[in-house]
């Protein structure tokens, strides 16, 4: 079962100030497209940038916090996750529709979540 109310102590071990957060694998995209989602720390807060192949602007909502985010926090920023469909290149209006692959060192339940939504689509 899933505890959306999770939320690691830090993202942030020794001296790094920036980690991969979460990696998202959108499988049916005829380009096979990967998102990675990173934590960077700055200033004191916790600033969220999503990268592409094609270095597309993504939005992430919330774009930063000051602290950790839950597990359900997190839910909610891969499910919102824009771009803009006239710029985006790859067609990345049309992968953000799919249901990601997800795997996270920090939010180990997110896999088993994703996993459980596709199968409801018919995906897995």
């Amino acid at each position: 079962m899933v505890d959306f109310r999770f939320r690691p102590e830090t993202y942030f071990e020794a001296e790094l100030t920036s980690v991969l957060l979460i990696r998202l694998d959108f499988p049916e995209s005829q380009w096979g497209e990967v998102i990675s989602i990173y934590a960077n720390l700055l200033d004191g807060m916790i600033h969220y940038e999503a990268v592409d192949f094609y270095g597309n602007d993504i939005n992430l909502s919330p774009s930063k916090s000051f602290e950790t985010l839950s597990t359900q926090e997190v839910i909610f920023m891969i499910e919102t996750m824009e771009t803009d469909w006239d710029s985006a290149s790859g067609n990345m209006g049309l992968t953000l529709l799919g249901i990601p692959e997800v795997e996270s060192k920090y939010y180990p339940d997110l896999k088993e979540y994703f996993s459980e939504k596709r199968k409801g689509f018919g995906l897995d």
